[in-house]
Order: structure tokens, then sequence, then C-alpha cells
């Protein structure tokens, strides 16, 4: 590995680790700059399964050993290393994971190319939290959805914090942004799918009255925390599920109800 001992925190190259818990200059750098950040040796090796290219490696120097194998095929990638207290200088948090990884972002695919094959695939429009996406990715990947689509609007799934929260997932799990809702739409019905709306709405079939007939080719439709999905989304549906609730609950938070939703639509 090309090993470089960190002596100085201002150094352009460490660019990519510094400040990382200003969130709302990430959201800028990360897109603009094509990269996103891998936590965690775990995450890094599915980051490079899925075919990802780093750029650069952060870590303390007891996680040496326990990364060289997996960056055996990229012997010119520098690996910078530091004590605890020096990463967390650099980064403002404490590395209690160990590892951090700068990768080059992969190209996204064309929503027809995503979905081609798919039998289950979830839209996430304008759902803000990265918890929550990261969380729906988790879900996604353990309950067996094809693809995910997320809106123009909705949280970059490669930002730290939702690949951390879904385990690395969202480096298994193909998906893509829609460039925008309308046409993307079209394109998921041209493929033949039965969009599912999840939504609170006096008209809404219960999940499983709707599970006993469902289509066989199916897009289920996620909407943001509290406003829920758009007149516009709801318009665009082919038809609105709610999932029963009881002792005056009325909803679910967005990433259980994925799991509850996709569990019981899964293809049997």
């Amino acid at each position: 590995m090309h090993i470089t001992p960190i002596t100085d925190l201002n150094d352009p190259a460490l660019r990519d680790y510094s400040q990382l818990t200003d969130v709302a200059l990430r959201r800028v750098l990360e897109p603009q700059g094509g990269l996103y950040l891998a936590e965690s040796p775990k995450v890094i090796r599915r980051a490079l399964a899925a075919g990802h290219k780093p750029r650069s490696v952060l870590l303390q120097e007891r996680w040496l050993a326990d990364i060289e194998s997996d960056l055996a095929a990229f012997p010119d990638v520098p690996v910078y290393v530091g004590t605890p207290e020096v990463l967390e200088q650099l980064t403002g948090f404490h590395m209690h994971r160990g590892a951090l990884a700068s990768m080059h972002r992969p190209e996204l695919a064309s929503v027809a190319d995503t979905i081609a094959g798919a039998r289950r695939i979830v839209i996430l429009e304008d759902i803000v939290d990265h918890t929550n996406v990261g969380a729906i990715f988790r879900a996604v990947a353990g309950i067996g959805a094809d693809a995910v689509l997320v809106g123009p609007r909705c949280a970059d799934p490669l930002y730290r914090r939702s690949v951390r929260v879904s385990m690395g997932c969202v480096l298994q799990v193909p998906w893509t942004r829609m460039p925008q809702w309308s046409t993307s739409i079209d394109d998921v019905k041209l493929a033949g799918f039965h969009v599912a709306a999840l939504a609170l709405d006096d008209r809404a079939i219960a999940l499983n009255e709707f599970s006993r007939a469902t289509p066989d080719k199916l897009a289920l439709c996620l909407g943001a925390e509290g406003d829920g999905l758009s007149p516009r989304a709801l318009h665009s549906a082919d038809s609105t599920i709610v999932i029963p609730m009881m002792h005056g609950v009325d909803s679910l938070n967005v990433a259980s109800a994925s799991a509850v939703a996709l569990w019981e639509l899964r293809v049997r």
C-alpha cells in the first residue's frame, strides 16, 4: 500500500476528509466533486466489490492489516494514516469505525436501464432525511426488491450517513436519480409497472387487501417525512395503499413503512 503518515492537516490531498460534520458543505462538495465517502472497512469492502474505485483512504494505523488485502488491486491509491486524535481534528468527529475512503462516484444509469428485468422497485419522492434513505435501502436489499429510483429533490443515497445506516446496501442495490418526475414515471409505466402510492388517503386500499392480487411488476412509491407524497405523485399512481394501524396511531416512519410494505408485497 502507498502509506502516507499525516504531518500537515492543511494538506490539499486531505480536503476530502475535512469538516465532515458540516452537512451543508458536504452536500455541495461531494456530488460536485464526483466523490462520496465510505465509512468502516466493511462498507469500503462493499464499495470495492461493487466496482467502485477509491481516490484515497484515511485510517488509524491499527486498521492497516485489516484493509490491506482489499486495497491490493490499488497500489497507487494513497492511504493516509494518523492517530485517533489527529483524525478527529481533521474530520471533526471520533472515527470509532476506524477507516474512511474517498470513492469516485459511478456514473448513474438511466431509469429504463436501472429497472430493466426488475419486478419490485421502490420510488422515493423528496425524502430528505439521510437516515431514512439509508434504512429504506437496507430494507430493499434485505427483503428483496430489485431497484430504487430517487426523485430530483430526494436526499443523496451516497451521503456518508445514508451509506452507514444502510450498512453499505446503497452500494449493492441498483439505483438512479430521476431527472424529472413526470417523464420518469412514464418510463416506469412503459416498462409495465403498476405504481402503488403508500399514503394516508380515504380512498386507499388496505395493504393486506392489495397484496391478495399483487401485480407482477410493482413500483412502491414513498413520500417525504411529515407531508407524505405530493398531489403530483398521488395523481400519477395507479393505486393508493395504506398500512392499517391501531391504538390511534396514524402511520409509521417512512423507513419502517417501507419494510412492512415490501415484506407484504414481496415476490412469492
